[in-house]
Order: C-alpha cells, then structure tokens, then sequence
C-alpha cells in the first residue's frame, strides 16, 4: 500500500494552505461574529479552481481526482469551515450530480459557471418534516405536460441567497414512494421561487444557510435530472460522495484545532516549564494527533476508492461518522488546553469547537451513518 501523496497533490495541498492562511483567517472572526458570507474569498477559490475541482475541464473543471479535493477540503477548514463547507456543496453535491446524471444540455447551461466557478449551487433536499429521511419529501412536483409545478419548503440550505443553481428534490408520485420523486434544477429569480431569512447558527456563521419556498414555481420538463423517478437515486447517490467531503471537512476542524492547541501548549509556561512538558497535557495532544490521523486514513481511503471506480459507500460513512466524532472530541481539548484564553474569540479554537459539531449533523446524522455501516457489515 503506498502512503505517498503524489507531487501534484503536494502542490495542490500547499496552495490551499497558503489560501487558507492568507485569505480565510485575517478576516475569520469578523465573519463568523457578523455572519458574514465569504464573497470575495470564494470568488478567488472558483478563480483557483477550487470549486469545481472533479469536474471535467471539458465544462470548465479542473479534473483533479478525489484525494486532491479531500486535500483542499481539511487545508480550508483547519481555519474556515464556512468557506470549506461552500466548497463541498458545489463540488460533492452540485457539480457532481450535473456531470453524472445532468443532460449534455443541462452540463453545458449550469455545470460550466458552476465548475468555473463564476455561479455557485444549492443542493435543496432537507424539509421540516423529512431531513434525513429522504423518502418522506413533503414538496410535490406536479407533471403539467410541458413542465412542473413546484410547491413546498426546503430548509437549512447552504448558500441558500447566494447560489444561482439550485438542485431540487420533490414527490411527483406520492403513491410511489421514494420511486416517484424527481430532482429538477431551479434558477434563481424563478418567480414564485422566494428565500427565508438566514439561519442564526451556533457554528459555520458564515456559511448562508436559508430555508427556500416554493409557489407555483414553473420549472421546465428539460430541468428535470434523469428519467420520471429519478430523483430518489440521484439524491443517494450524490450524498455519498458528500460524505467524504464534509468528512474532510470534520478532519480540517480537527487538524486546525490540534495546531493551535499544540502550538500554543509549547508557549505557554505553568510551574517555570511549558504546559506540553506536563504529562497531563502531553497525553491529551498524544491522543489527539493518534485520533486524527485515523481519521485522515478513513477519509483519504474514502477519496481513493472514489477515484478507483470502486464502491465506496462504507468507506464513505465511516470515515463521515469517525472523523465528524474526532472533530468535537479533539476541538473540545483544544479549548481545554488553552484554559480561560480558549473561551476568547481571538484564540480560534472556541470558533472551530462551535464549527466542530455540525460536521455530525449535516450529510446525515451520525446514526445515519452508523445504519449505513450496520447494514453493509451485516449484509455481508
């Protein structure tokens, strides 16, 4: 088994941490304080490529592989979750399910801005009443002939007011079930298409997350992905390939947590030595760093089965459910070793704490994914 990134991964790592270093972190804490959307921040990662990073450069992409994105993805959120997380959605979920289930047309409309990073997506399959369980969808799509008329409510949508695509999931069959729902693609300005106001979050603040209603929306046959009942597959099958993402992301939260704390622990002086010489402290960042790296292997395992053409469902869960796990844990001790200072917004860790625990609710709970895992180990 190699262990080796490859050179061009390397360079691709480096210039998501040299991004992440100058462009995310000065200004991470007014945004996160303000609930601050990061405009130019993710105009200048679409610019690097960064947003449609899987994408064929045939539609603008940068036709990187699956382990370089889960790179980029742990580099931006060691300092920025909210921008790493807008970087998910569009490359895992957005620009993902268009290049594998769109129409050519649909991939020549929407994935190009997308992937080039000009516009940026929604992914709109969470209700009120039917967040992970997506067979119970409430939003019904009703067949007029020449297109669909669209009623309902999505919620805790990223890039809810930001986002010029929206990827849609609704019931056009109720007697059907999960065979009768279809996913559509929604434009913004759609009339009778409005958005809510943004969510005040405990953590990702500046992440743009709306609920989104829909009236009457007019939504053309051509905006429909894939054949009449196909949308239930092609929400499963693109959340999957989500969950290495937001595993990514679970990993960067942890990675940049333990850097700080490690760092920090080498500077601040108790009893006339340094806190990491006490052993109290040294076997906290030693459990720390063994946890992550853990993690890092179930995610970048993840990644590379993804980029071998091989099934990567239960690598996909456990590495979303191990590494979402690892973020709080390890986040939670960073805090602990910075003691009163880990509390003060200007120290980063309470910040990456409060970021920590969505990484175990979004892209399906962490129970979600242990019914995921149950059912690929028992059926075997």
């Amino acid at each position: 088994m190699l262990f080796e990134l490859s050179e061009e991964q390397l360079m691709i790592q480096q210039a998501a941490r040299d991004f992440a270093q100058v462009e995310l972190k000065p200004g991470v804490i007014e945004r996160d304080e303000h609930q601050k959307f990061p405009t130019e921040q993710v105009k200048k990662l679409g610019e690097l490529g960064f947003l449609g990073m899987m994408v064929s450069p045939k539609y603008n992409g940068s036709g990187m592989d699956a382990v370089s994105y889960v790179l980029v993805m742990e580099e931006l959120s060691k300092v920025d979750a909210s921008a790493s997380v807008v970087v998910s959605v569009n490359n895992s979920l957005v620009c993902y399910g268009l290049e594998a289930y769109g129409s050519e047309a649909q991939k020549e409309k929407y994935l190009k801005p997308l992937a080039s990073g000009e516009k940026i997506g929604a992914f709109c399959l969470s209700e009120p009443e039917a967040g992970s369980d997506a067979t119970s969808q409430q939003t019904t799509a009703e067949d007029m002939g020449d297109y669909y008329l669209l009623n309902g409510t999505k919620n805790w949508i990223t890039n809810g007011s930001t986002a010029s695509t929206y990827l849609v999931i609704a019931q056009t069959h109720k007697e059907l079930r999960h065979k009768g729902i279809n996913a559509f693609i929604v434009e913004a300005g759609t009339p009778g298409f409005t958005i809510g106001p943004k969510e005040n979050k405990l953590g990702i603040r500046g992440s743009d997350t709306h609920s989104l209603m829909f009236n009457d929306v007019k939504v053309p046959k051509e905006n429909r992905i894939g054949e009449d009942g196909f949308g239930f597959s092609f929400a499963m099958k693109t959340l999957e390939g989500g969950r290495i993402g937001i595993a990514a992301q679970a990993l960067g939260i942890a990675a940049g947590a333990y850097e700080l704390a490690l760092n920090y622990s080498k500077q601040r002086k108790s009893f006339g030595k340094p806190i990491s010489d006490h052993q109290a402290i040294a076997f906290k960042l030693a459990d720390m760093a063994t946890h992550i790296e853990a993690a890092r292997m179930l995610v970048y395992k993840a990644a590379w089965l993804k980029d071998q053409g091989k099934s990567y469902t239960l690598a996909g869960s456990m590495a979303k459910l191990f590494a979402s796990k690892v973020a709080m844990d390890v986040t939670v001790e960073a805090v602990q070793i910075h003691g009163g200072y880990g509390f003060v917004k200007e120290y980063h860790v309470e910040r990456l704490m409060r970021d920590a625990k969505i990484t175990q609710i979004y892209e399906g709970t962490s129970e979600i994914q242990k019914m995921v895992i149950s059912r690929s180990i028992l059926s075997k």
